[in-house]
């Protein structure tokens, strides 16, 4: 079993632990919400349990699809085993239909389906409230080279991709996600965490939001949402093991 050392980071959902090995760190994810910036806090049960799983469960399968992920196994129930990676300070955003700050920002009707889905990169910096920026702000930045850009851009058009059909038969609709990569010995994995918290997920039958919306929005059932996407995961894996 890997030993938990030191506390590397702290972030609002998870903690990141050194391990014995240089190359592996331990995610542990929490309990804790928070929205609007950490203006809006609070305690979604079980969502630690549940955000490592799917996490979990998402890694293996983009894994064995040619994602390369920062995932090696599930060591506990909110717990991760993950290579070592520096995040690359870019969050990439795919949108499939319209919900959130792009109903705000281009004055379209939530739930309107995109055309086409579109790629959105953002500033990851609390203290700048994480602004969106472009390929142009990201060079001038020095946040990542052209090539990573590239790179971070075919990985995340793959994902949408395959999270898109995974999911069909689960009767889950992927609204829009935000995925972080990170650099491992030069090269680029998909890091952070793939659930609820980072993705919109809708009943494709009901359209009923099964995401933090529901924490954002006080729209309540948060907690019988998450479980609903874990339950459905977990049963659409088993059925195809």
């Amino acid at each position: 079993m890997t030993a938990k050392g030191e506390l590397l980071y702290e972030g609002k959902a998870k903690k990141v632990f050194r391990t014995d090995d240089p190359d592996r760190y331990l995610v542990e994810f929490k309990d804790d919400a928070t929205a609007f910036d950490g203006l809006k806090k609070g305690t979604i049960r079980r969502k630690g349990e549940i955000n490592a799983r799917l996490s979990a469960l998402f890694f293996q399968m983009l894994s064995r699809r040619g994602i390369p992920t920062h995932f090696i196994e599930q060591t506990g129930p909110r717990q991760l085993l993950v290579r070592a990676v520096e995040i690359i300070p870019v969050e990439v955003v795919a949108r499939n239909i319209v919900a959130g700050s792009l109903a705000k920002r281009l004055g379209l009707e939530e739930g309107t389906v995109l055309k086409r889905p579109v790629l959105e990169f953002y500033y990851k910096s609390d203290e700048l409230h994480d602004p969106m920026i472009n390929n142009y702000h990201i060079a001038a930045l020095e946040l990542a080279t052209e090539a990573q850009i590239k790179e971070m851009e075919t990985y995340a058009w793959k994902v949408n991709e395959l999270l898109v059909e995974f999911l069909r038969p689960a009767d889950l609709v992927l609204v829009d996600f935000k995925l972080e990569f990170g650099l491992h010995h030069g090269s680029i994995l998909l890091a952070d965490e793939i659930s609820p918290d980072t993705c919109r997920f809708w009943d494709g039958t009901s359209g009923e939001k099964l995401d933090k919306d529901r924490f954002r929005r006080d729209l309540g059932g948060v907690e019988d949402a998450y479980e609903e996407v874990l339950r459905r995961v977990e049963k659409l894996i088993g059925e195809n093991l």
